[in-house]
């Protein structure tokens, strides 16, 4: 299990970030609009954010 990870991830790439996390947590992550970032799989700025939901952390 990943520890608070996130995914930060641009429009193209968000189905990507989804099913890393769920390959790695083998749940379904909350996805939340995000600025201010990278995303994960290129240069562009992330619209995205995938992480695990707030009410398990």
């Amino acid at each position: 299990m990943i520890v608070n990870k996130e995914f930060f991830s641009c429009e193209e790439h968000i189905d990507m970030a989804i099913d890393d996390y769920v390959n790695y947590e083998g749940e379904a992550p909350e996805v939340l609009r995000d600025s201010g970032h990278k995303c994960k799989y290129c240069d562009n700025v992330a619209v995205y954010v995938v992480k695990q939901p707030e009410e398990f952390l």
